[in-house]
């Protein structure tokens, strides 16, 4: 009987959610927690939120089982504020995962991020090396600096009716602000992974690249998967769950 109440109180514990918000430049940033553990913080894509990206396909829960999980709605998504400026995003959004682990009083998480969210995670990890225990890029690969696909972030054409209005529009063009060079990716020392949909057009253009200068990033490919349906697989539930698992390892040597 106790052993089986002891059971019930450790799953509630575990499972609970604690909604929480942060300023961050004055901008207020939601996320949620969850767990217990080696912290993990989620960073989903454009358009998205933690709850469409992490919670709906069951990650932030598969994590949570073992790791204290941190899902944050990027400014101008969610429940987060939405600026309007390009000014606004950016780096700033780097800054914003920078804040919430200040707030939690955290010096270091392993670093998860779906697209627009992989660009803002490998800036995280060549901004800030000392707060990345470890890198997982889903989804995406390499925005290089002074590349083609950088000048198409920063002048890409947008109907903002499309995008979610100006703070939609004002994101989009700020992910230019993300692209890191070849010389700061190659000093990074943390455990890193990718892993990206064989469907996924990312794969060609910001996966292959980042492979030819980390050929010692494995990278899974998610069959079947193209970019915006990888999420719903148990496939990809499983690598996030199995690549931070490895993060972990590495971190106990």
């Amino acid at each position: 009987m106790r052993l089986s109440i002891a059971i019930t109180i450790f799953v509630l514990l575990t499972s609970a959610v604690l909604a929480d918000e942060v300023a961050s430049s004055g901008v207020k940033i939601a996320f949620t927690v969850q767990g217990s553990g080696s912290p993990v913080v989620l960073i989903h894509g454009f358009h998205g939120s933690a709850a469409t990206n992490w919670t709906l396909p069951g990650v932030t829960a598969a994590l949570a089982q073992s790791h204290k999980v941190i899902a944050m709605d990027c400014r101008g998504h969610g429940s987060s504020d939405k600026p309007q400026t390009e000014a606004e995003y950016g780096t700033a959004m780097v800054e914003d995962v920078v804040a919430i682990l200040n707030r939690l009083d955290i010096r270091k998480a392993h670093i998860v991020g779906y697209s627009m969210g992989g660009m803002i995670a490998l800036k995280m990890a060549v901004t800030h090396p000392e707060r990345t225990q470890g890198l997982l890029l889903y989804g995406m690969g390499w925005l290089q600096d002074g590349s083609m696909l950088q000048g198409f972030w920063e002048h890409i054409p947008v109907r903002e009716r499309l995008v979610g209005g100006s703070s939609g529009s004002a994101c989009m063009k700020g992910m230019a602000q993300l692209a890191v060079s070849e010389a700061e990716v190659k000093t990074l020392k943390m455990p890193a992974a990718i892993i990206v949909g064989d469907r996924d057009p990312v794969d060609r253009m910001y996966v292959a690249p980042l492979t030819q200068i980390r050929p010692d990033w494995p990278v899974t490919k998610i069959s079947g998967a193209g970019h915006l349906n990888c999420i719903m697989k148990l496939e990809f539930r499983e690598a996030v769950v199995n690549s931070v698992a490895k993060f972990d390892s590495r971190a106990q040597r």
